[in-house]
């Protein structure tokens, strides 16, 4: 039997090249910033207001995720995970790299999933008349961590192909 591959950790791999980073909030939310660490460990870097700036003198290799207060995904330029690019410079000065942090278009089940458990307590969850599997997604509250390790695993898998 073939031994399974553990996917390698979504992180920061060094702090070689420099680059310079302004996330700009255009959700309707408070966007929390996370940079993962070069242990894969999340590392947060406060809360960006709807329509406001955090410029971040980062590196090319250290991933970025963003989460709303109640912990449901934004995305940065798009995508889950941002990776920054290569920094820019005019007469020598750093340029900061404009990356729009938005809400993700939501399918109508996570969509209704979020709308429930934002309404109903934790507790009466249970009592709701719904499949046994749609009360496990709305139970099933946001976890960075989790998220985390399903994105390396993604990337892993993508690596690989």
């Amino acid at each position: 039997m073939a031994e399974q591959e553990v996917p390698a950790p979504l992180k920061s791999l060094n702090s070689n090249d420099p680059t310079f980073i302004s996330f700009v909030n255009k959700s309707s939310r408070n966007a929390k910033a996370w940079w993962l660490n070069f242990k894969g460990k999340p590392v947060s870097y406060g809360e960006i207001k709807p329509g406001k700036t955090l410029k971040m003198n980062t590196y090319l290799t250290h991933p970025w995720i963003f989460r709303a207060s109640d912990g449901s995904k934004l995305l940065a330029n798009l995508s889950e995970v941002y990776f920054p690019t290569q920094a820019q410079y005019e007469h020598g000065y750093p340029l900061y790299q404009s990356v729009c942090v938005t809400a993700p278009v939501y399918s109508l089940q996570e969509y209704c999933a979020r709308l429930i458990r934002s309404m109903v307590r934790k507790e009466d969850i249970c009592k709701l008349e719904i499949p046994d599997s749609l009360r496990k997604d709305i139970s099933r509250e946001p976890d960075l961590l989790r998220d985390i390790t399903i994105l390396s695993a993604k990337m892993s898998i993508n690596d690989a192909a």
